[in-house]
């Protein structure tokens, strides 16, 4: 089967990208022409195979054209948040090692920390400034040089850096592919079109940024597989109700948060767009609160996919509706890899008891310029983890607790945040909830619950110790946090990840924060 730059060949005035607030469409000769003259700039500018550049784009067309054009020439693509800041910026552009960067006028000034320390040449996709040209420009005089042959070279990928909810981000640094699989269909395409059911008949929704992994692969695999891309500038609920129907949408991807929008839609506006087209709604990036993917899937149907991966990519498991409804809380089996659940000893451990998640069998990386972290993610026989914590129940499907690192160990005790925010959040005055460790004098660490209440509810003690209460059905007393707090919103990323490291910063410096809960004398 052949790759986007054959299928683009065969069929050039396919519109395959929809910039869909704008209303900008891309047909694959356009995009192909656009990645195939991007590839001859960055060779030009002295990029070997193997070498980086940095992208810090807005969603434009142009990510995916760079992305493809580092396909095409062998080279990695350094695709970095819009959210950075200029320091942020600076240190992953200094880690990646990029040659190169590529910008837009909203974007330039994040590359202010950069440019006064170790300057690299920048250019811009739109208006050139005196700090950076126009790309477009330049493109313009490509063909005027000489052409490099790309045919020995391996095939190029995205280089994607972690989000950095537990420290500082780390670029994942997957192998380039050999060149013998030039102008064949990428194998990473063929798994999602025989999973996710993807081909020419695609119309696929991407409301995400598309410096995010899923996004931007999932975006150019429906492209290489010769469907067509509508992709959101920003995400907006009832915009996203809106588009499915225009576009007549079989597939798309979310995360929690965006549910939870569309969830809050008055009736009459969710109900008003014919969804009817829509296969397949894809989720993950965070865990989905169950009464949220109930209220989901209660309108959408038996629709809804989930699956757990990172971009490591050493390993996936995936769940239908018809599964989760059987198993709810869990991210499914195995699709890539094998899920082995392993103690801190090393040892497998049986369905049921709770451990690391590991994975053998799926793809290698590393992560870039960090051995000792690597070694980390892979144990003595070769299994590698995502930091995550979860078990196997007796047909081998993976419910996760938490991330390694967020475990809170009270009185020589492993607390999981997540079992005891799921007991907290049932209470109906709970809107989000996240529990983080705080220091304690006597047994290192208690539980604090960091609450967003629902609108018309009063923060008080009285509030407090009614949602502590709901959970002693579900909870031991070890597990009910000592102290809760009241916030107006919780920290997360635009993917819905929780940056529960922003509010262990915050309250290590303040463990008696909010209203106590209960005595903590004893366990």
């Amino acid at each position: 089967m052949q790759d986007f730059f054959g299928r683009a060949s065969a069929a050039p005035d396919r519109v395959v990208v929809i910039m869909a607030d704008q209303d900008q469409r891309c047909t694959a000769g356009e995009l192909a022409q656009q990645a195939q003259r991007m590839a001859q700039w960055l060779a030009q500018q002295g990029l070997q195979a193997g070498d980086s550049f940095a992208v810090l784009l807005e969603n434009r067309i142009e990510i995916l054209a760079l992305v493809l054009a580092a396909q095409h020439a062998g080279l990695y693509a350094a695709v970095l948040s819009t959210h950075l800041t200029p320091p942020e910026v600076a240190y992953i552009v200094e880690d990646s090692g990029a040659k190169l960067m590529v910008a837009s006028s909203k974007t330039l000034s994040q590359l202010s920390a950069l440019q006064t320390t170790r300057p690299r040449p920048c250019w811009t996709v739109d208006e050139a400034t005196p700090q950076a040209p126009s790309l477009q420009a330049a493109l313009q005089t490509t063909l005027q040089g000489p052409q490099a042959d790309f045919s020995d070279r391996p095939l190029g990928r995205d280089l994607l850096y972690s989000s950095g909810t537990t420290g500082r981000p780390k670029g994942v640094l997957k192998p380039l592919l050999p060149a013998h699989l030039r102008g064949q269909l990428n194998p990473e395409a063929l798994g999602t079109a025989r999973l996710l059911s993807m081909g020419e008949n695609t119309v696929y929704l991407s409301p995400a940024p598309l410096y995010h992994a899923a996004p931007l692969r999932y975006t150019l695999r429906v492209l290489e597989l010769g469907g067509q891309a509508v992709i959101m500038e920003r995400f907006d609920a009832e915009r996203a109700l809106l588009l499915i129907e225009r576009w007549r949408v079989t597939h798309s991807q979310w995360v929690p948060t965006m549910f939870g929008r569309l969830l809050k839609l008055p009736d009459a506006v969710r109900h008003q767009y014919d969804l009817s087209s829509h296969q397949m709604a894809i989720h993950a990036a965070a865990p989905c609160p169950i009464a949220v993917k109930n209220s989901m899937l209660d309108w959408w149907g038996d629709i809804l996919l989930e699956y757990y991966a990172g971009s490591e990519g050493c390993g996936t498991t995936m769940i239908s509706s018809a599964e989760w409804r059987q198993r709810p809380g869990s991210v499914g089996r195995a699709t890539t890899g094998q899920v082995h659940i392993v103690d801190d000893d090393g040892h497998e451990l049986p369905a049921g008891d709770i451990g690391q998640v590991y994975f053998s069998g799926g793809g290698e990386f590393r992560y870039l310029n960090d051995e000792e972290k690597t070694r980390q993610a892979i144990n003595d026989r070769g299994w590698v983890t995502y930091g995550d914590i979860g078990h196997v129940d007796a047909d081998n499907y993976l419910f996760l607790s938490d991330r390694r690192a967020d475990l809170i160990l009270s009185g020589g005790v492993n607390l999981y945040p997540q079992e005891i925010e799921n007991a907290l959040a049932r209470h109906p005055s709970v809107l989000e909830v996240a529990v983080v460790g705080v220091p304690h004098p006597d047994f290192g660490e208690q539980p604090l619950a960091a609450v967003v209440l629902r609108p018309g509810i009063a923060a008080s003690q009285t509030t407090a110790r009614a949602i502590a209460e709901q959970a002693t059905d579900a909870l031991s007393r070890i597990k009910l946090p000592q102290r809760m707090v009241f916030i107006d919103a919780l920290p997360r990323l635009e993917t819905g990840k929780l940056l529960r490291r922003k509010l262990k910063e915050r309250y290590r410096e303040e463990p008696q924060a909010g209203f106590a809960l209960r005595d903590a004398s004893n366990h």
